[in-house]
């Protein structure tokens, strides 16, 4: 039988392992000079450093931190061209709305699929030189049954978080008949995307789908065995969060602008809010108010929503930062947010967190502390990522 080489890194400073049972006790589980084995692709043992068991190697992480690998459960990385012009002008005064998207699709249509892919793979480079171990992605600028199919046959080549985004906004083709392009995601588009994704999801707002739209293409999207996801209260008030709750769809994404029911009803759901302060920040919109939404008891993920129009980034460092900064959230907050709570809105449970039997996704920092991710904004802190084991930045 073949065996694997144990790898015991150790002279940690300090170790972010989402695991209350570790350490101080916290919900990061902080322990002290720390050390971690790995077997393979998974974690093997996790405690402090001078009670860490013997390995095949030894890698001294210099008194660095360590953290999970970040998870990212929101973008739209499949896609061609920018949008550079209408940055430009939102930054000279100029709302943004969701008609944007049409440039893109227009790109995306266009492009070949050897260009999809490099960009595709471009960005989650990107993405991983940042921390980024575990990423969702969707489709969303086809806004046909050919290219959306196409853009999730390419993404499932590098995740399996891959969601169904059809109805992202009406398409250009469509633009007269709404009712016959709903018709057409939960019908032939959807047959031709489901087996490529495992979600499904829908942007529910004024100038794409109403509430009743935005059911029936996620009831049609479960009935085909995709589990929902939903882009909710982003630009106004509306009824997508209460739409997700009543879906039990596993993560509501936006959350700007919510009622006391919406929180409420977030708080007492399996249903995850997915704040993604990159729009905010690109768009000069109102910030999430996370404080609000953590206070209620609901669980909360933080994602970079990277994608040409709205939020350009793939940093989540970044986010962390905007969201300590302008949006109420604590340190701790949002680093577990960035890690745990991505991994509960793709309800997943072997990453997110650092402890035995969990999928050995860590990245180690160039500060002795994961407070130093909001403290020094901007600053390029990961300095090492190891995905399923393997040390790949």
């Amino acid at each position: 039988m073949p065996t694997t080489l144990t790898t015991l890194i150790t002279n940690i400073a300090s170790l972010v392992t989402n695991d209350p049972s570790q350490g101080d006790g916290s919900p990061l589980g902080l322990v002290e000079n720390a050390a971690v084995v790995i077997d393979d692709d998974r974690i093997a043992w996790v405690g402090p450093a001078a009670k860490a068991p013997a390995a095949d190697e030894t890698y001294d992480a210099k008194g660095r931190a360590a953290i999970p690998g970040f998870v990212d459960s929101h973008s739209h990385l499949v896609f061609a061209g920018d949008r550079t012009q209408e940055f430009n002008a939102r930054m000279s005064g100029r709302a943004y709305s969701a008609g944007g998207i049409r440039t893109t699709v227009a790109a995306t249509r266009a492009a070949s699929d050897a260009t999809l892919e490099a960009n595709l793979t471009h960005y989650l480079r990107e993405a991983l030189r940042q921390g980024t171990t575990t990423f969702e992605t969707k489709s969303g600028y086809g806004l046909n049954t050919e290219d959306e199919a196409r853009a999730l046959r390419i993404a499932s080549r590098h995740t399996d978080e891959v969601t169904y985004l059809g109805a992202h906004i009406v398409s250009p083709d469509y633009a007269d008949d709404p009712a016959a392009y709903v018709d057409l995601v939960t019908g032939e588009m959807l047959e031709a995307c489901a087996p490529h994704a495992r979600w499904i999801d829908v942007f529910c707002e004024k100038g794409a789908f109403d509430g009743d739209q935005a059911r029936a293409i996620l009831t049609a999207g479960k009935a085909k065995g995709l589990h929902p996801r939903i882009h909710a209260n982003q630009l106004s008030y509306g009824p997508g969060v209460q739409l997700a709750v009543e879906l039990d769809a596993a993560s509501a994404d936006h959350c700007t602008h919510l009622t006391d029911a919406d929180v409420d009803a977030l708080a007492n759901s399996n249903t995850v809010a997915t704040l993604l302060p990159g729009a905010e920040f690109s768009t000069r919109a109102q910030w999430p108010d996370a404080r609000r939404i953590l206070d209620a008891g609901a669980t909360v993920a933080l994602s970079t929503d990277c994608n040409p129009g709205s939020s350009f980034t793939s940093s989540v460092p970044f986010c962390i930062a905007l969201a300590v900064r302008d949006m109420g959230m604590t340190p701790d907050e949002a680093i577990w947010s960035a890690t745990a709570g991505g991994a509960a809105a793709l309800r997943r449970t072997d990453i997110g967190h650092i402890r035995k039997g969990a999928q050995a996704d860590l990245a180690l920092l160039d500060a002795p502390s994961h407070v130093h991710l909001a403290y020094r904004p901007g600053v390029p802190l990961v300095s090492e990522v190891w995905r399923r084991g393997a040390r790949v930045a």
